[in-house]
Formats: C-alpha cells, sequence, structure tokens
C-alpha cells in the first residue's frame, strides 16, 4: 500500500489500534499508553517517508476507542501535544465514542454535546482534523473556542 500511495496524490493517515476489531476492546493493556501509541506512529511515518510518501501527505491517528479502555483514552487525550513533535497533522475521532458511554452512561443518540466537548479539548491539544457525525455543531464549538483563545 505505501508503494500505491507514494506513486499517487492520495494522502495517508496513520492509525493506531490494538489488537482486531472483533477483540480489541477485550482487556486493552499498555505499559505506557502514550508512549507505545507515539512510538507505533513514529514507526509508521518513518515508513512512510522511506517509501517516498512526502510528509505533508501523511496524517496520524491515535485511534481513539481502537483497542483502548477509558483511561487509555482520557490520557491520549490530555498528552495529544506531545504527539506534535513527530511533524505531521494530528486527526482525532472521538464523535459518539463509547468512552463518552462508560463517562457518562449515555446512549450514541444523546452523545452530541460531550462529543463537542471532546472535539474542541483535541483542537486545544493539537488536533487540527476532527473526524464527526455532527458537522455544523462540531465546527460552530470550534470556531468559538478558537475566537476567544486567539483574544487571550
Amino acid at each position: 500500500a505505501l508503494e500505491i500511495v507514494a506513486n499517487s496524490q492520495a494522502t495517508v493517515c496513520l492509525m493506531h489500534m490494538q489488537g482486531k476489531p472483533q477483540t480489541m476492546q477485550v482487556a486493552p493493556h499498555y505499559e505506557d499508553v502514550v508512549a507505545e501509541v507515539k512510538a507505533f506512529l513514529a514507526n509508521r511515518v518513518q515508513a512512510c517517508l522511506m517509501a517516498g510518501i512526502p510528509k505533508e501527505r501523511i496524517l496520524i491517528d491515535p485511534g481513539f476507542g481502537f483497542g483502548k479502555s477509558f483511561a487509555h483514552n482520557s490520557r491520549l487525550l490530555n498528552q495529544l501535544d506531545e504527539f506534535k513533535s513527530l511533524g505531521v497533522p494530528i486527526l482525532v475521532g472521538l464523535s459518539r465514542k463509547s468512552m463518552i458511554e462508560t463517562a457518562l452512561n449515555l446512549p450514541v443518540e444523546q452523545r452530541l454535546y460531550a462529543s463537542l466537548a471532546l472535539a474542541v479539548l483535541a483542537i486545544v491539544k493539537g488536533a487540527v482534523i476532527i473526524r464527526t457525525h455532527d458537522v455544523k455543531p462540531t465546527l460552530e464549538a470550534i470556531l468559538m473556542a478558537s475566537r476567544v483563545l486567539s483574544e487571550a
């Protein structure tokens, strides 16, 4: 796949996932989730660069919810700015995630406000792309936070 991307104009998003989709949420374990996810993504960025994919066409995604507990996801979000040192844009997908259910016991259709809070936190911590189910409310929340922060 790296060769195909290198020979195209495509952008690649490198995402971390522990385990396989069928079992990834069964007791995920890390010694240091931030260090391990960062090392994995750094390795994949290097592999892309070695394959001839320009850095400008590489994104990273820590993989919130993919083989991670609530504590892992929280730690990743709190330390998301650690990933900026990899030198490529950070994409996150936190919209309607099960971590909201874990924290607030909300069904998926009632997770908008919590998703907005997570999106704003992600931007503040260094994300530049937000994958969301609710584009307009997410954009407004991020624009409002950005406006206030730019006045500080």
